[in-house]
């Protein structure tokens, strides 16, 4: 079961046990909403109810937290005039766990109880055959090593111009 919230001017996809970022609520930290602008509620058998059929509905939610998202940058430039401004923009939001949706007072679908992860096992490493220790190489198979070309004495060293330059 999931539904489809409205919240900040922004529409969200939310299911029991979702975290979701949304525009900054008011509320402290672990206190509890709920939402009542449901646009859309769909069940287990893949039927979506919209309108009418989900006015009564409603999704609670828990708040994590609060914090800012990253900055934004905004440049602004003007070519020929000397022209440069630069300004940070940091939104504020609100992380929250969506605990469950009800459809209906009586009709209610909560989310997966919280467990904790169960501390994995390392695996014994596999047994594998030990290949041949690798044989050192003869120096002898190795080519010879190429020698450079002697230098070459030339002039002053300076590189020449083949144009000439004309005075205005």
């Amino acid at each position: 079961m999931y539904a489809v919230i409205e919240t900040g001017g922004k529409q969200y996809r939310v299911a029991p046990g979702d975290v979701i970022r949304v525009e900054s609520l008011p509320g402290e930290k672990g206190s509890e909403g709920e939402f009542g602008r449901v646009l859309a509620v769909s069940s287990e058998e893949g039927k979506i109810l919209t309108g009418e059929a989900v006015a009564q509905a409603k999704v609670e939610a828990t708040i994590l937290s609060h914090a800012r998202g990253r900055k934004v940058l905004v440049f602004h430039f003007k070519r020929k005039k000397q022209y440069k401004k630069t300004r940070g923009h940091r939104q504020n939001y609100t992380m929250l766990r969506v605990d469950q949706i009800s459809l209906s007072p009586g009709e209610t679908l909560k989310a997966p109880p919280k467990t904790s992860p169960a501390p994995a096992k390392k695996a014994a490493p596999k047994a594998s055959p030990k290949a041949p220790p690798k044989t050192a190489k003869k120096a002898s198979a190795k080519p010879a090593a190429k020698t450079s070309a002697p230098k070459k004495q030339g002039g002053s060293g300076t590189k020449k111009s083949g144009g000439t330059t004309k005075k205005r």
